[in-house]
């Protein structure tokens, strides 16, 4: 396969960035064309095999490069080649949050909540599975055919997320949510629509009050970044503990002990679950825990901790509603041994949770908080709940509905807001 076969518009290529992007999917032509064996040359071999085609493919575009851009975009492309390959380019454009490579040739991004198909893709799946051996390594961990999936956090906080043959059937895949350098303010949120200013206002109050709070969503609709946030606005002078099972929050506090899980070695041992870690921050002395999900057995844990004095705890779970949320904990509580009676645990969960923030990704890509709920208690064994905030998607607007909270740490709140 030769360069004329790919049909790409170079007017449109103004940038450096565009440039390199397109010489990328010419080289990886070119490498297939000739089977070059990269894995096997040398650094310096490389330099000169892939000296030659930069050489080439700007003689044939006919673009304007001196001597030194030549040289630096020759580098560049050995980076990308011999480094972590068109992952080099998409891990330093911060407009990318995720980035999903779904076998060698299948590469796509998402930006501002859209995902996008890339132009960029490997040479094989062993290229893939360099790349992929690459990033691990540093991390002490790896991946074969008998243990073929990794979850890991890399070194910039990224997730990364790794599955290959045989369970995957279209080639090595890897996940990559990256870390966002800057943390979410308010104004953030208010100038992306996610929440009006009461609603900031509110839920701002509500952590310092020291509201226990459930923060609702699916996949990627951005509860992490809401339960970062919310624990930003937690007032100086408290002992903070999270506990994550990738390191994610990022609180300006002064007494912040940061926890993380780790998954079990290759011989199998060695495991500490989120219900070790909450179990053990018990033992701390935490004015606060704030637990980045709950999704097994510490969520018994985390009620019984915000049932026994420690008040503004934070937790996501993953619902479509503030009643899936509750119905979902009852779930994970059974799942965890619970042995009592139902009408018993809806009151440890009724007593335990005070909020409930639901936030939903629009069919748009943008992110919504869409209800915010205050837990009341049990009538007839049901769950009680007041809607306080909500988001009408028909009128596309933020409703404050006028109810007055039970519970006297919203009402301070919501008088303040």
């Amino acid at each position: 396969m030769r360069l004329s076969e790919y049909r790409l518009d170079l007017k449109a290529v103004e940038q450096s960035q565009d440039t390199k992007l397109l010489l990328h999917s010419y080289l990886i032509a070119e490498i297939e064309q000739d089977r070059a064996d990269l894995a096997n040359m040398s650094r310096q071999q490389m330099m000169t095999y892939v000296n030659s085609k930069v050489y080439r493919y700007v003689a044939e575009k006919q673009l304007v490069v001196s001597a030194y851009e030549l040289e630096k975009l020759t580098e560049e492309m050995v980076d990308e080649l011999a480094g972590f390959g068109p992952l080099e380019t998409l891990i330093k454009d911060d407009s990318i949050n995720d980035i999903l490579v779904n076998g060698a040739r299948d590469i796509f991004v998402e930006r501002k909540g859209r995902l996008e198909k890339s132009q960029l893709r490997f040479i094989d799946d062993e290229h893939v599975l360099r790349v992929i051996r690459r990033i691990l390594s540093p991390l002490g961990r790896r991946v074969d055919e008998a243990s073929p999936t990794v979850d890991a956090r890399l070194p910039d906080g990224s997730r990364l997320n790794v599955i290959i043959p045989p369970l995957a059937l279209n080639g090595p895949c890897m996940s990559i949510r990256k870390f966002r350098k800057t943390p979410i303010l308010g104004n953030d949120l208010l100038a992306y629509g996610t929440l009006n200013s009461q609603m900031l206002s509110f839920l701002t109050n509500a952590a310092q009050r020291r509201v226990n709070t459930i923060i609702s969503g699916g996949t990627g609709a951005g509860k992490t970044t809401l339960l970062n946030f919310m624990s930003r606005s937690i007032p100086p002078g408290e002992r903070i503990v999270t506990i994550e099972d990738a390191a994610e929050l990022r609180l300006e506090h002064d007494h912040v002990v940061r926890l993380e899980t780790r998954p079990h070695n290759l011989d199998g041992v060695g495991e500490v679950s989120a219900h070790d870690l909450v179990r053990n921050a018990l033992r701390m002395r935490p004015d606060r825990i704030i637990l980045g999900e709950v999704r097994s057995k510490e969520v018994m844990d985390m009620l019984q901790a915000m049932n026994t004095g420690h008040e503004g705890c934070m937790s996501t779970v993953h619902a479509n509603n503030p009643s899936d949320a509750l119905l979902r904990l009852e779930t994970l509580a059974g799942l965890a041994g619970f042995q009592g009676a139902e009408a018993t645990l809806r009151k440890m969960i009724a007593a335990a949770i005070e909020l409930i923030v639901q936030v939903t990704r629009m069919p748009d890509g943008r992110r919504r908080i869409t209800s915010i709920v205050e837990v009341v208690g049990l009538r007839d064994d049901r769950f009680v709940t007041n809607e306080l905030f909500s988001y009408q998607v028909e009128q596309e607007q933020f409703v404050s509905l006028q109810v007055t909270p039970s519970n006297p740490k919203l009402r301070g709140a919501l008088a303040f807001s």
